[in-house]
């Protein structure tokens, strides 16, 4: 479908020259020669004999940059560690139950040798080793009978927490939205000897550093008093010798996993996401670099797999960088990391501010990003005489849109009068670029027509999500604000933050995911055949415990990560209660008209619960887990079949697959470096005729704190690979 206005005039291509780009020439002789091949093979025992279910670790950084591999035992406690470069690794055995053992020594090629695993003299010892959810399992929130917050003449709980369920959606979307609870780095709290209580030395520790006002807002949206004491009596109950219930070893397919890890970025690196290829076709950019975006940093991240390098460039803005506004503010208390050193947005040439790149059908990589001032052009305002101003005017946007283009070795700028946070493709002839971010409307840009003209006005469109509640089949102006009274004669706008876009692959509709207000919804854009004028929208909130009447067991909340499969069934992950949920729109009884304003349709919801500990005291099936985000295998990338609904699991060191038909999970654990804090996931075939070696998932160390991950201070963000082999020691 394409737009129909063209405007006077439109702005020039913006194309900057990248240099430096010439050490990647040894990554394209080496692909000529496929992977390295190298293997070390071997056994685990111990005191209690054989060890299964137990990680392998080898690294080195004799490469360009830092690598490592990670393999599980099988039941007799043998490995297969494939697939190495030729190098000198330091190799250990980790696992629960375990402490991990001294390192030893070994080059590729060495087959036969023997480890030795060291059992955890406590379970204190072992439980070191667990990952965050275990531990974020111990605290305790407030019981569902303080709902709803009577305030600070009350019980200090904020009123705006209705119930059990606002509060711990606020833990989840307001503390684990930047890094992962419950790891080392949180569940101590540094120089508490410092301060009176535990409570106090919180208060200092939420507004350290360059994010303290963000971390320090969350505390006040709880009600800031119960907040800190929650935390406090979580820490010094760990501190007092507290332990989680032990997690299981992988068992089963589980042991079948490889997972390959390459540094990349710096050491302040915030590292948001990466991607690998054209989702519409997980050939594309085969055995080619990984590209990942640097939001404090302003650049584009690459990693090439076989060269085992990794570069970064710096993403160009349109506008003077010294006007252009960071979205990073300065630190008001120092960091217990950096001090007084801010580490993002501060110089000129870090105001882009990236956030989700994708890959186009040409191998490009777009992203959303901040190229000018948050003033919209005359263009996208009142009085404008683009017919998508003129229905739905926008004067004031943050991100706008770029992309690279390797093959030219160049960055293009593209305007957009909306805000974007995500983006994906559609699969329509003009192959339309999507884009979530905005609070008002959904946008899109056709890059057919963009690529024909580089008019990117002319491109563009977007519309506002409005529900057609009087039931007429169409949307009439004005309509009814959210906020207004009803109406019953006006149809209602859906404001509100749309945080991740999927576009279906079958009726050309757009769905996005609302993390707010409380549960949280989908949203379906219909563009019709003359958009904006035929833009219709639908809600689906998931089935929540609020007046539902319904089994707290099956309700959830806080549709997060939204995806799609072949069937277009669409698969979202509910972060506040560590849900994946899938929903079937044909389905449902009603679509749209009066009572489609939200929970009218749980006939369409299904809730599959996270695997992992759940959350102490809470009403439902609350687990502790958080889930930045979801994708669905949609062609097999990893080995489990097509159509496999995955969910980042932020705060257990993994990724979580589901079988929809067992309903049974797989975890891909990453156990090293401890911390794995993913926020978008991606899958690739390099070749299929290789099996379990020609394909496999990406995904990378996303936490805003990457000095938070095992190693503390000076460790990078990796790039992370997983393959599934047909055994533990297939080579």
């Amino acid at each position: 479908m394409r737009t129909v206005f063209r405007p006077h005039f439109s702005y020039t291509l913006l194309a900057l020259l990248v240099a430096g780009l010439a050490i990647w020439s040894v990554g394209a002789t080496a692909r000529q020669s496929g992977m390295a091949d190298g293997v070390i093979t071997g056994t685990v025992t111990g005191d209690n004999g054989i060890e299964a279910g137990v990680w392998v670790i080898a690294e080195t950084e004799e490469l360009e940059t830092k690598f490592a591999k990670i393999v599980v035992t099988d039941d007799n406690g043998r490995f297969v560690l494939p697939q190495l470069p030729q190098a000198t690794y330091d190799v250990w055995v980790r696992g629960y139950g375990l402490v991990d053992s001294d390192k030893v020594k070994l080059t590729t090629g060495q087959t036969g040798v023997t480890l030795t695993a060291a059992i955890a003299p406590t379970p204190r010892d072992a439980a070191q080793y667990y990952p965050g959810n275990y531990w974020y399992s111990l605290l305790e929130p407030p019981p569902a009978s303080e709902f709803p917050g009577t305030g600070n003449n009350g019980n200090g709980i904020n009123p705006e927490m209705l119930t059990q369920s606002h509060w711990v959606d606020n833990m989840k979307d307001g503390c684990q939205l930047c890094h992962q609870l419950g790891n080392q780095a949180t569940r101590v709290v540094q120089h508490r000897d410092e301060f009176d209580s535990t409570v106090a030395a919180w208060d200092h520790r939420v507004q350290t550093g360059q994010r303290g006002n963000q971390m320090s807002g969350a505390m006040n949206r709880f009600g800031r008093q119960p907040a800190l004491e929650m935390f406090a009596d979580w820490t010094d109950r760990i501190a007092a010798g507290a332990v989680p219930e032990a997690p299981p070893r992988p068992a089963g397919v589980e042991q079948n996993l490889v997972v390959t890890l390459w540094d990349w970025g710096k050491e302040t690196s915030f590292i948001h996401d990466e991607i690998v290829t054209d989702k519409r076709n997980p050939r594309l950019n085969a055995r080619g670099p990984v590209y990942g975006v640097s939001a404090g940093h302003g650049s584009i991240t690459m990693v090439d797999p076989v060269a085992n390098s990794a570069v970064e460039l710096t993403i160009p803005v349109r506008s003077d960088p010294e006007t252009m506004p960071t979205r990073f503010p300065d630190v008001q208390l120092p960091s217990y990391y950096w001090g007084d050193q801010e580490l993002w947005g501060v110089g000129a040439n870090e105001r882009s501010d990236p956030h989700n790149p994708m890959m186009d059908h040409e191998g490009r990589v777009w992203m959303t990003s901040t190229i000018r001032e948050f003033q919209n052009p005359e263009w996208c305002r009142e009085g404008s005489n683009n017919p998508y101003s003129q229905y739905y005017p926008i004067g004031r946007t943050g991100r706008h849109a770029s992309f690279y283009d390797p093959a030219g070795d160049k960055f293009v700028l593209v305007d957009t009068c909306y805000g974007t946070h995500h983006l994906q493709f559609g699969e329509d002839e003009d192959n339309t670029l999507w884009f979530s971010g905005d609070g008002n409307v959904i946008g899109w840009l056709n890059t057919a027509v963009y690529d024909e003209t580089g008019d990117e006005q002319f491109a563009q469109g977007w519309c506002p999500t409005v529900l057609d509640t009087n039931g007429d089949g169409k949307i009439t102006k004005p309509w009814n604000e959210r906020a207004e009274a009803p109406d019953a004669s006006l149809d209602t706008r859906v404001a509100g933050f749309g945080y991740g876009i999927i576009a279906h692959p079958t009726d050309g509709s757009a769905w996005i995911s609302r993390t707010g207000p409380f549960p949280g919804a989908i949203v379906r854009l219909d563009r019709g055949d003359h958009p904006p004028e035929t833009c219709i929208a639908e809600m689906y909130e998931p089935p929540t415990i609020a007046g539902s009447g319904l089994d707290p067991a099956k309700t959830g909340f806080t549709p997060r990560g939204i995806d799609v499969d072949r069937n277009g069934v669409i698969w979202a992950a509910l972060s506040g209660s560590s849900h994946m949920a899938s929903f079937d729109r044909s389905k449902c009884a009603v679509t749209s008209g009066p009572t489609a304003t939200g929970q009218h349709c749980p006939e369409g919801w299904t809730l599959y619960p996270m695997p992992g500990p759940k959350m102490a005291g809470v009403e439902g099936d609350v687990g502790a887990d958080f889930h930045y985000y979801s994708w669905v295998d949609q062609y097999n990338t990893l080995g489990l079949g097509d159509n496999i609904p995955i969910a980042n699991g932020s705060t257990s060191d993994s990724l979580l697959a589901l079988d929809p038909d067992t309903k049974e999970w797989v975890i891909l654990r990453v156990p090293y470096p401890m911390a794995f804090y993913s926020r978008g996931l991606d899958g690739r075939i390099d070749d299929p005729s290789a099996g379990w070696k020609g394909r496999g998932l990406w995904a990378n160390y996303g936490s805003n704190y990457v000095w938070h991950t095992e190693g503390g201070k000076g460790t990078k963000s990796k790039v992370v690979h997983f393959q599934l082999r047909p055994d533990p020691l297939a080579q």
